[in-house]
């Protein structure tokens, strides 16, 4: 339909959240708002400065007001938008969105919250040659907002490999039982040993291992100015000793074989590593870590939890 020239043909839309035909239930709800909202970001990391990232945020606001009947969900997307196109994902900004959040809803609303998820890309070095390559860590950011102030917390999850001592035992049994078979004559020359220890016939047994994968919790220092997201996958993947590699060269595949014989580890070994590397260090004011060893022989997991046992604290629960 044509304009007429110099009419105003804005039309009043229909309010439906404030005049709505339906019967309305009164009640207060915990938190309102969306979920699977896709926008690029800059996430804000302590060692490297600010990284783009690919995000899948939720954002939601607490209804309090019992007689309302809903929130103004394009108001958190949009600010969102405007938060995030001028500024990093960091503690600061995080904190100056849900305070928009509730100042745009004050009279509904009291608490505040977002979530960031995406996967985090780190350039890792091999362990003996010069090839490096790409390794991609899931992390999610999550804070809330509301009387006691801003409350952050990051997730983090690392893959590592894990050896059974049980099983490295039973092999060695395995190659000991197979030595003195062979060797029955007393008479040991050190050159046919070696040669011998270089055959399948002789390491007849190997243990077992399998990708394991730990996944760890931590709420931050309310000073914190950035996350920390590449000091605490490094600081799980130094107290591991195995974390999986990228690009590799034999000499890289056997210092890798090296680094699993050296560091058995039942899931009990691993949590109490972890809990001994992020116990110490003040900027995790609590902690909260799983580790999930996807085993090779059994058809079901071998998991381990632990938490920094601070009074108020995480949970112990899986």
């Amino acid at each position: 339909m044509k304009r007429e020239s110099g009419a105003d043909n804005t039309k009043a839309m229909p309010d439906v959240a404030s005049n709505s035909m339906v019967d309305h239930i009164g009640g207060t709800l915990d938190w309102v708002g969306m979920s699977e909202i896709h926008l690029p970001a800059r996430v804000s990391d302590t060692r490297v400065g600010e990284r783009p990232v690919s995000t899948s945020i939720q954002a939601y606001v607490n209804l309090a007001n019992p007689d309302a009947k809903g929130i103004h969900m394009s108001r958190l997307y949009l600010m969102l938008e405007e938060t995030f196109g001028d500024h990093s994902v960091s503690p600061a900004s995080i904190e100056q969105l849900l305070g928009n959040f509730l100042e745009t809803h004050e009279g509904l609303s009291t608490r505040g919250f977002v979530q960031f998820d995406f996967e985090y890309s780190m350039r890792r070095p091999a362990l003996k040659s010069s090839y490096a390559g790409w390794k991609s860590y899931t992390v999610s950011i999550k804070a809330s907002l509301g009387e006691e102030g801003l409350c952050t917390e990051m997730y983090v999850e690392v893959p590592y490999s894990s050896t059974c001592p049980c099983s490295a035992a039973l092999a060695r049994q395995l190659i000991q039982e197979k030595f003195r078979e062979d060797f029955q004559s007393g008479k040991v020359d050190v050159d046919e040993v070696f040669e011998w220890l270089g055959t399948e016939e002789g390491i007849r047994a190997t243990p077992h291992s399998q990708r394991s994968i730990a996944q760890v919790r931590v709420l931050l220092d309310k000073a914190a100015e950035s996350f920390p997201i590449t000091a605490l996958i490094d600081s799980i993947e130094e107290a591991l000793k195995t974390p999986v590699q990228t690009a590799v060269k034999r000499i890289d595949e056997q210092e890798f074989a090296l680094l699993n014989g050296q560091n058995l580890m039942f899931c009990e070994d691993a949590a109490r590593r972890l809990k001994h590397a992020l116990d110490p260090q003040p900027c995790y004011r609590d902690f909260w870590l799983r580790v999930n060893h996807l085993e090779s022989l059994h058809a079901h997991n071998a998991v381990a939890i632990v938490t920094k046992e601070v009074d108020g604290g995480y949970l112990p629960i899986p």
